[in-house]
Formats: structure tokens, sequence, C-alpha cells
């Protein structure tokens, strides 16, 4: 029997295989260790492998493609209905192998170990950032318990923390003795940022297509390098409509009986809407050569609408454009007024 589609559920150390042949017949069921999984995949003939696009997915899917097997990954989400009865290991490798073979099923480009790299320094710079405005905001509410208001912005607080005043100089020894190394922890952030963002502009001058996004009014280095390793394949896009709406730029929807129910943005419109929002207030300081310029078509929308709508719907049309030169291979060229 030639099994000619494999479902795996990837796991931490034992993961599991469910094959089938031609006709439909169960041809493997088997569970295997983290160190046999290459060498298993290494013995049968080419077939097609479907993997849940989870952790380490698309670590799997780079080893697996390299004996020749055509691997697609799924979203768990709509590979879910096609689990029978109790979910466990055996019925979720079992869906995986019907899911991939449905001919209407949406599958998620692999991403190749660059993109990862880069994702990895954005999402650690994320963190970094994250951790070093929790510190600011803590040294904010230790030193306003005694009196003291600190300015807004980490640079201003530092420097106001390094210029000697004399309500700083009654503070009590211990609390001096608690900020000394919060203090330190905050410079010591900003440093590891700072190389952080030296090594994605490093990328990004050698990556071609975030240049070509940076073309884009209001796109600097940090979104440019971002959306351009994000999306693996911009061409599995039917549409810039398509897209926008991958990258969250639309409302949830929960509609039925005829009633359409429209809910909030989600969550992945965060980058996309944020850049927006600094070209509606005339910078983006993603941006290192300076301010954007308003275009007429934004200032009109901005008398009518309200801020958070025009810099959705501004984002939304930044996708598309975003979509189109990846698809094209072109750069952003302003349409003359």
């Amino acid at each position: 029997m030639q099994i000619t589609t494999i479902g795996l559920d990837l796991a931490k150390n034992v993961f599991q295989v469910h094959g089938i042949d031609q006709e439909g017949k169960v041809g493997v069921r088997r569970s295997l260790r983290r160190s046999e999984v290459v060498e298993y995949f290494a013995k049968p003939p080419p077939c097609l492998v479907g993997i849940e696009a989870c952790a380490t997915a698309h670590h799997w899917a780079r080893e697996i493609g390299r004996f020749g097997h055509t691997v697609r990954l799924m979203p768990p989400a709509y590979v879910k209905p096609y689990v029978k009865r109790n979910k466990n290991d055996i019925a979720d490798a079992e869906a995986i192998c019907e899911a991939v073979t449905r001919p209407n099923m949406r599958f998620v480009a692999v991403k190749t170990a660059a993109q990862q790299s880069v994702l990895m320094l954005h999402r650690c710079r994320v963190l970094l950032v994250r951790q070093r405005t929790m510190l600011a905001n803590a040294i904010r509410a230790h030193l306003a318990e005694f009196g003291i208001a600190m300015p807004q912005g980490i640079r201003t607080l530092l420097t106001a923390l390094n210029v000697p005043k004399n309500e700083m100089n009654n503070l009590p020894d211990l609390v001096r003795i608690a900020l000394t190394p919060m203090t330190a922890s905050l410079i010591e952030l900003g440093q590891r940022i700072k190389a952080l963002e030296i090594e994605i502009a490093r990328e990004h001058r050698g990556n071609e297509t975030s240049r070509r996004l940076e073309t884009i009014p209001g796109f600097g280095v940090i979104t440019s390098t971002a959306m351009a390793a994000t999306v693996a394949d911009p061409t599995a896009f039917k549409s810039g409509r398509e897209f926008a709406a991958w990258l969250g730029l639309t409302p949830r929807e929960s509609s039925s009986g005829g009633k359409q129910r429209l809910g909030s943005i989600q969550d992945g419109r965060r980058v996309s809407s944020n850049v927006a929002r600094c070209r509606s207030d005339g910078g983006d300081p993603l941006r290192s050569r300076g301010r954007v310029r308003q275009d007429g078509v934004i200032r009109k929308l901005m008398e009518k609408k309200p801020a958070k709508v025009v810099a959705v719907a501004l984002a939304n049309k930044m996708a598309r454009i975003a979509w189109a030169l990846m698809t094209r291979g072109e750069i952003y060229r302003a349409i003359p007024a």
C-alpha cells in the first residue's frame, strides 16, 4: 500500500502520524518520538503532508519538505471541525489528514528560517519595550508616593533622574537604594532595544521587499521589515482586500438568521493602524527622515469622522498598497494631484 496523504500531529516529544492511500484507506497509524520524525519521512516516496500551523510547525515543514514532500500548514481552527468525538492525538492526526485534502481548505505559507529570524528580532524588541515601559511606570509611581511628579517619556525620565534636585535630595536612603538598580535596568533595556533596532535596520538594507515597502508614505523600517517577514507568500491572497482582512483590518462578524452583527476590529490591525494614526497626525515616529505631510483626503476625513475611524480606514488602504507592491515587485508611485 502506497501512502499518498499523511496527517502529522505535532507535540513536544511524541508525534502522531495518520496516513492513507489514494482510495482513502488507512495505511499507517503510529506515534513517533521526536528523534524519529526526520528518519521516518526520509523513507516513503513524496506525498502530501498536513500539519497544523502551531508552534514549531514552520520548522518541521522545512525539515519534511527537504525530502520532496508537499507540506501544507493549516490553521487549527479550520482543522477542528474534522475531529470526531473525543479529542486526542490519534483523532487530531486523522482530522489533519482529512482536512488537508479538502479543496476549499485555506493554507498557511511556510516561512523561511530568515523570515522567522527577523520576526524573532521584532518580538524580542516588543518584549523589551514592554518591560522598559513597565519599569518606567513603576519608577514614576514610587516617586509619586513621595510627592515627586516625573515627566512622561523615557528620555525625559532618565534626564530628570540624573539631574540633582532639592526634592530628590529629601528622599530617604532606602528609596535611593531601591531606585538605583531600577534606573540601571532602565538604561540597560534602552541599550538592548537600540542594539536590536540596529540589527533590524541592517536586515532592512539587505531585503529588497522591505526597501520597496518603505517607499509607502507612513511605512518605516520597523513596519516594512515586520510585514516583509510576516507575509511569506503575498500571491496566496487573491486581492488587496483579502490581504487587509487577513491582517485583521475588518470587524469580527457573528451574523445569523439574515441579521448582520459586526463587532470590534481585530487585534491584528495594531501595527498598520498605529502607522496610519501617526500619518494622519502628520508624522510617523518610525521614520527617521522627518515628518510626513498630511494628504488632502486625510484632512477631509478628519473633519467628518473620528480619528480612530480614519486611522483604520487609512491602514486598510495602506495594506492594499503594500500587497500590490509585494505581488508586482514595484515601488510606490504617488498619483499626481
